[in-house]
């Protein structure tokens, strides 16, 4: 399962692919459902197709100014949005506010920041969607994961213990649905837990849960290495 079906729906719109793609995958790994834009004309299909619960919202599209879509979005939705954009100067975020933007990030967002703003501001606009969100169970392989009393139970029903980090680290991986997870963002996933974390953090933190999860030797099947690029969860996930 690639996301939780009913978590939030969030739509991207940002002209620049490359971090589009960025935030597109950042906001996957974390759990949310993801649309994408690329321009106004998208924009505004994509809010007819599926109405999202967040809008990130760039202003300088290529074919239609940004606060003209948030003020066309205002007018018949409470939908929440954030501006994401490059403009900093404060008449232009006093501006965006009024237009009916409810924050305002600028350019380049720091990705931990904006998925921060943006729970805030959905746990206000759909506190009921993110409790279920944020307080699903998942289960893989037998095992099964409870996000919210962050308990890991092998498949005999026995609670294992593990760290904070190693907690964190295995969360993202289960929100991600299979999807490869970056080291970047494990790294992010696990800052909290260690002062300066690392490759060799991240790495000594899977040789451990794939320790105490019984999945080592050379073919481990639930956390996978992409060789390059980070990991990911061998396993379907319900």
């Amino acid at each position: 399962m690639a996301e939780i079906a009913d978590a939030p729906l969030v739509l991207i719109v940002e002209d620049e692919p490359t971090t589009r793609a960025a935030l597109v995958g950042y906001f996957h790994a974390a759990g949310f459902l993801v649309a994408e834009a690329e321009n106004g004309r998208q924009t505004r299909e994509a809010l007819l197709r599926q109405p999202p619960d967040l809008v990130l919202l760039d202003i300088e599209l290529p074919d239609e100014d940004g606060f003209s879509i948030a003020k066309s979005i205002r007018e018949t939705s409470n939908v929440g949005i954030i501006i994401v954009t490059n403009r900093a100067g404060e008449d232009d975020r006093v501006f965006g506010l009024e237009t009916g933007g409810d924050d305002y990030v600028t350019k380049p967002p720091n990705p931990r920041e904006l998925l921060a703003r943006a729970r805030n501001l959905l746990r206000r606009t759909h506190p009921s969607k993110m409790r279920r969100a944020e307080g699903t169970v998942r289960r893989f392989a037998g095992w099964t994961m409870d996000l919210a009393r962050r308990r890991l139970i092998t498949p005999e029903g026995q609670e294992i213990r593990i760290t904070r980090g190693e907690f964190e680290l295995l969360a993202l991986l289960v929100r991600s649905g299979g999807r490869v997870v970056t080291r970047d963002q494990l790294i992010d996933a696990v800052s909290g837990t260690d002062r300066t974390p690392s490759d060799r953090t991240v790495d000594v933190l899977v040789s451990r849960l794939r320790r105490k999860m019984g999945d080592e030797g050379n073919a481990p099947k639930l956390i996978l290495t992409e060789k390059g690029m980070g990991y990911r969860l061998g396993a379907d996930i319900t």
